[in-house]
């Protein structure tokens, strides 16, 4: 499918890889709803993408993914503005890092677990669902295509370290989400992939210190150094504009596996 003229949303599109998916998909001639929790952020990136490409071009969403009620507001806001959707790229997402077991001999608590989870992963198919059913009711384009979308995963999907059980669980039920919903969402010609990045030079992993950032790069094989959100997108993109990429998760991550620590 086509970027250009097409709509697009784009969850957690206000910072980081979501940010660098929405500037891209602009620049290739989609129109953008920027979806995000943080409205403030989502406009500023809206007004950009607009000084850049057009006013016409993007809209800022206030969006929160697992609040049924925020998300069918979100669609209905990009669509007055732009039109039907064809294109959702599921970005927004929540890190956490817990033993099980913490050092104080505490079990970890579940309110942890739940929270990362609901917006990982129910958020993401609460978002997908209501896309879904409004994108199977337009007209079809060549070849019986009506629309894309994208899940973001995590090479911890595969290879959690000590920690990670619930950002893991969370990305790993992305990947088991991909091919299923592929199978059920192909009678309306809607493809689904997901990508599973690895270590991205985003706006949080910045923040830790020099030589902690340099250590992550050396530990990827090649390119040793940290993935650029453009690099991100640009699989975003890809995924829109190869018809035949369809229930696939893509490790994005130069040939990285995690160590347990």
């Amino acid at each position: 499918m086509k970027i250009e003229g097409h709509s697009a949303l784009v969850t957690g599109g206000a910072s980081g890889l979501g940010e660098a998916t929405a500037r891209e998909l602009a620049r290739l001639g989609a129109r953008v709803a920027v979806l995000d929790r943080n409205a403030e952020l989502a406009q500023k990136v809206a007004r950009e993408i607009g000084e850049a490409h057009g006013a016409d071009r993007a809209v800022a969403c206030a969006c929160d993914i697992t609040d049924s009620a925020s998300v069918e507001a979100a669609l209905e806001r990009a669509a007055a503005a732009h039109g039907p959707a064809r294109i959702l790229m599921n970005v927004a997402g929540i890190g956490s890092a817990k033993r099980i077991v913490g050092r104080d001999g505490n079990a970890a608590p579940l309110e942890d677990f739940v929270r990362v989870v609901n917006v990982n992963l129910i958020g993401a198919y609460n978002m997908s669902r209501l896309f879904a059913a409004a994108c199977a009711r337009l007209e079809p384009l060549e070849g019986g295509e009506r629309g894309v979308m994208m899940f973001t995963a995590s090479v911890a999907a595969f290879d959690g370290q000590v920690g990670q059980q619930a950002y893991s669980a969370s990305k790993g039920g992305l990947v088991g989400m991909t091919l299923p919903m592929a199978r059920d969402l192909a009678q309306h010609g809607i493809r689904v992939c997901t990508v599973a990045p690895g270590l991205f030079a985003t706006p949080l992993l910045l923040e830790l210190p020099e030589a902690v950032q340099q250590s992550l790069a050396a530990s990827i094989p090649f390119p040793p150094r940290l993935g650029k959100p453009s690099e991100f997108a640009e699989m975003a993109c890809q995924i829109v504009t190869n018809g035949h990429l369809n229930g696939e998760v893509i490790r994005l991550d130069g040939a990285l596996r995690m160590a347990p620590r």
